[in-house]
């Protein structure tokens, strides 16, 4: 799915999604990341939402957003308490939903200036 062009193209804007892709400022990626509204895309080394630890969180503790969106695949998933327990700890917020309500709440979350961190797990379909 497409999505509309905004006014916040000087941001990492989600551009368009499909079941096993996310486009950001129109650059397709096929792999698990981490998106910041100010930062380029980096790769999160996750295969799958199974195999998720406390280890990958700390790539995204490490950039100190007030919350995180965890898109955690084509369906919605829940991910255990102790893994995102350091998050927690510091008043990180971290919200659980399939990918493309991830990608979506992103764009407005960041649209309105909030210091967000999506969190995508691609896996392979």
């Amino acid at each position: 799915m497409k999505l509309h062009s905004t006014p916040t193209q000087q941001y990492q804007t989600i551009t368009g999604y499909e079941q096993d892709s996310v486009e950001i400022n129109a650059i397709l990626y096929r792999h698990s990341l981490i998106v910041l509204p100010e930062a380029k895309p980096v790769v999160w080394l996750v295969s799958s939402f199974d195999a998720l630890s406390a280890d990958d969180f700390a790539q995204i503790d490490a950039t100190k957003p007030d919350v995180v969106i965890l898109g955690t695949g084509n369906k919605q998933r829940f991910i255990h308490p102790r893994l995102i327990a350091a998050l927690t700890a510091q008043r990180i917020g971290v919200e659980c939903m399939d990918n493309q309500a991830a990608c979506r709440t992103y764009n407005i979350l960041m649209a309105e200036g909030r210091k967000v961190a999506l969190a995508l797990v691609m896996e392979k379909v």
